[in-house]
């Protein structure tokens, strides 16, 4: 499959401690954006079919929320039983979240700054960004520990004879 991109997370804690804390923090944030939806009254808009009423919206992000909820808790369920099956929606799912969230970091702040409100799209993109940077970082420490995994089951926990009999 290849080599892990990275050895550790944050050049202190292992690869496994990273993968189950990314597991938890996305558990957390979803759970408290799933609170923030139905508690703030924000107006959410979508890029591609803005028709659509404010409460069907809310229900479509509440549904992506709950999604990523299971697939955090079936990675991290992976990482336990270090079954890379397990793991393999979250890295797929997580490559794809990673494009569109900066896809829509950088929608935003465009929309931000052709209305005029410069400070917000300043915002956008410095905080947007970083939020991308982060997120790709996890993303890489919860894939290396995939591919450490997968190399572990194709070869076996323990070196096994080379001529399998």
């Amino acid at each position: 499959m290849g080599q892990p991109l990275v050895s550790s997370c944050c050049r202190c804690y292992s690869l496994r401690s990273g993968s189950i804390a990314t597991g938890i923090l996305g558990i957390l944030l979803s759970i408290i954006s799933i609170i923030l939806i139905f508690t703030v009254r924000i107006d959410f808009k979508t890029i591609l079919m803005d028709w659509l009423p404010q409460n069907v919206v809310k229900i479509i992000y509440a549904l992506n929320l709950v999604m990523t909820i299971l697939i955090s808790l079936l990675m991290i369920m992976g990482v336990m039983k270090k079954n890379h099956f397990f793991m393999m929606p979250w890295v797929v799912l997580g490559l794809m979240l990673a494009i569109g969230l900066l896809i829509s970091v950088i929608y935003n702040a465009v929309v931000y700054f052709i209305d005029g409100y410069v400070l917000g799209g300043t915002l956008w993109i410095v905080v947007g960004l970083l939020s991308v940077v982060i997120y790709v970082y996890l993303w890489i420490v919860v894939y290396s520990y995939f591919v450490t995994l997968k190399n572990e089951n194709d070869r076996g926990r323990y070196s096994k004879q080379p001529y399998r009999r």
